[in-house]
């Protein structure tokens, strides 16, 4: 549960977990120097000259600190918060961990006026009587070794741990490479601390030791520098900032219960980030000194600040202009080096190992410091950094135009695919658009086919007939939905797939509108077609793109028409019918008797279909939502499903709300 694994990966968590305690020492101004040496004999030692973990006493134990911290867990001094503001520690459970997965562990602590020391075995304290894990072991509490005198001022802590042999896989071994690797990481993210790498095992190429040294100065602007492969098109950019955020956590009482308590944090966001020509993204997070290579929260609170920052600051230049889609996170990434890093207390990670940053209010301080950063940058208004936003701005613009030209290439090939394939039923009258504009009608009857074909606009609007009500899916069998020859056609047109194989950015249409008649036969049409959109393509419905036709009820025509005022008024409901044959009789227009009454969507000329129901610019569409999913699932089941006595209780407790007059006999 703590250190991953067993393997090479779990060895090196526990040598880091011993590495990070030094480092956070630095992280509080207390250290300068980290030492990790490699021994021959299978042992790491690790020195770090901080002020050197406690020796006295511990009140509720009447243990020494040393041996508290090394024998219990949540006992570290990162646990509370009370000695450190910012930390790779999580639980204060590191150091007692790897005490106890370690044949043999020595701690060696350097505080005025003496050096002082113990030993345990597998976490138990005690006196060995020889070097090495082997050796004769006596147990035994309390400080058992007095060393050298230390001078005043001199302080610092020596940890040397050989791995359990019977926990660890015979293949576990400390890797110098990864070693390295993140020892040069460490020393870009705490500026001014000088790590050494020292390995005794023979693996130089003369068969000699090896010893490495980093330090950097510079931090992360440095560190940008060295992860850059490309031309730079900007500096690098340091985004810094904090914001307090209060957070309910745990805490240990007097009892030694724990309770929850609300605690005020600061978070301290430092990002470096640079473009260069280059179209490959190189992002590395941290938090406090710990690698998030999952990344999380602070990851996607600054992805989510330099997608919208980009597009405010790109629209106010006229760099995107207005019918230009917005840029996304990934056109903004291209050619981009980061390291985003946030600095705070007691930080919620998804496990010990400490790959995922948890802490939720890092996305919102995150976002608000790196927007408002990045925007002065990218609106400065003079100087080397104005050209170098309107360079990095015209690189997103480009990075996106690419990402749409490729996706319509994509889109227009699958739609030849389609075409020149006998999958498509051959009586889909299609469109000519590929783009985002394209439409799918799925019409009631031949008839209203013929007159829809007339009245449609072939560039972007597609017509699908339907012969009358389609298969209720909710009482069938997968199988039977797909032998049935409506919908089979319906899904093959759409051409997302259902269920597991659904892929929205398949979709050949991007709004999918049911075209039926205004009477209680069209009612059941749509519903059956909601039916079959909900059960097998959700997905459409949750991205807004089902509608349904709104055509109209009624035709009014006027015998003597005002100035301004159409010859034909439709209607849509008899109450919205009468309504308006009191408002025409109001003011003193005539109309010829009787109103006509459409039986369907046949019954109109072209024209009149085209303004009521087709034409983008005058029709009323219906988007079909779903607030909840399991309550419409219900709700589809009850009306809908197999099982019958319910939905009989239900017509039955709704049949007191209906009318003689609302029935069609």
């Amino acid at each position: 549960m703590y250190i991953g694994s067993t393997d090479t990966r779990g060895l090196m968590h526990c040598l880091w977990e011993i590495i990070d305690n030094g480092v956070d020492e630095a992280l509080g101004g207390h250290a300068q120097r980290v030492e990790v040496t490699l021994h021959e004999d299978g042992s790491v030692e690790v020195y770090d000259d901080g002020r050197g973990i406690p020796t006295d006493k511990e009140p509720k134990t009447g243990l020494p600190g040393v041996e508290v911290v090394a024998t219990k867990l949540h006992a570290g001094g990162k646990f509370g918060g009370s000695s450190y503001m910012a930390t790779g520690g999580l639980h204060g459970v590191g150091l007692s961990v790897v005490n106890a997965l370690s044949s043999r562990m020595d701690i060696d602590v350097d505080r005025s006026p003496a050096r002082q020391g113990m030993s345990f075995r597998r976490g138990v304290p005690g006196v060995f009587d020889g070097d090495g894990p082997e050796a004769g072991f006596t147990p035994q509490s309390g400080l058992s070794r007095k060393g050298a005198r230390v001078a005043k001022g001199r302080s610092g802590t020596r940890i040397r741990f050989w791995p359990d042999k019977q926990i660890f896989t015979k293949d576990a071994d400390f890797v110098l490479d990864g070693l390295l690797g993140r020892a040069r990481q460490t020393s870009f993210i705490v500026p001014g601390l000088e790590l050494v790498i020292r390995d005794l095992r023979g693996a130089g190429d003369d068969g000699g030791p090896v010893e490495e040294k980093f330090r950097h100065d510079g931090g992360i602007a440095e560190f940008v520098d060295f992860l850059a492969a490309d031309e730079p098109v900007t500096g690098v950019l340091r985004l810094q900032g904090a914001d307090a955020f209060t957070e309910t956590v745990p805490m240990l009482d007097d009892a030694g219960h724990m309770t929850p308590q609300d605690v005020e944090r600061e978070l301290l966001v430092d990002v470096a980030v640079r473009w260069g020509t280059g179209y490959d993204t190189e992002m590395r997070s941290f938090v406090n000194v710990i690698a998030t290579p999952k990344g999380g929260t602070h990851v996607s609170g600054f992805e989510q600040a330099v997608a919208k920052t980009f597009n405010e600051a790109m629209r106010t230049a006229k760099v995107l202009k207005v019918n230009d889609a917005d840029v996304i996170k990934d056109d903004v990434m291209e050619g981009m080096t980061a390291v985003v890093t946030v600095r705070l207390a007691e930080p919620q990670f998804e496990g010990q190992t400490k790959e995922i940053l948890g802490t939720p209010a890092a996305r919102t301080v995150v976002r608000k410091v790196v927007a408002a950063e990045l925007k002065k940058f990218l609106t400065a208004s003079k100087g080397q950094q104005k050209q170098q936003a309107k360079l990095v701005m015209e690189k997103v613009y480009a990075a996106s135009k690419t990402r749409l030209t490729l996706r319509q290439q994509k889109e227009n090939q699958r739609r030849k695919s389609a075409l020149e394939s006998s999958a498509l039923p051959s009586k889909l009258a299609d469109c000519r658009a590929t783009d985002d504009r394209a439409e799918l009608f799925i019409v009631e009857g031949d008839s209203a086919l013929g007159t829809a074909k007339l009245a449609r606009d072939s560039e972007y609007q597609a017509l699908l007939p339907i012969r009358g009500k389609i298969l209720n899916v909710q009482k069938a069998s997968v199988g039977d939905m797909l032998k049935n020859a409506e919908c089979a056609s319906i899904i093959q047109v759409v051409g997302t797939g259902t269920g597991r194989t659904f892929d929205l950015d398949a979709a050949r249409y991007s709004k999918i509108i049911f075209m039926a008649d205004a009477d209680s036969d069209g009612a059941h049409i749509r519903t059956l077609l909601a039916t079959l959109f909900f059960k097998y393509m959700p997905g459409l419905i949750s991205a807004g793109r089902v509608y349904s036709a709104v055509p109209p009820l009624h035709r009014i025509e006027l015998s003597n028409p005002k100035k301004g005022m159409d010859k034909y008024v439709y209607t849509y409901s008899d109450d919205e019918l009468q309504r308006k044959l009191a408002e025409l009789k109001k003011k003193g227009v005539n109309w010829k008797d009787p109103v006509q009454r459409y039986k369907g969507l046949g019954e109109m000329d072209a024209d009149q279909l085209a303004e009521t129901t087709m034409d983008p610019r005058r029709r009323t569409l219906r988007r079909l939502t779903v607030d909840d999913a399991d309550t419409a699932a219900q709700v589809f089941e009850l009306l809908m499903g197999t099982d019958v006595a319910p939905r009989k209780e239900f017509i039955v407790a709704g049949s007191s709300q209906l009318s003689e007059e609302d029935l069609d006999f």
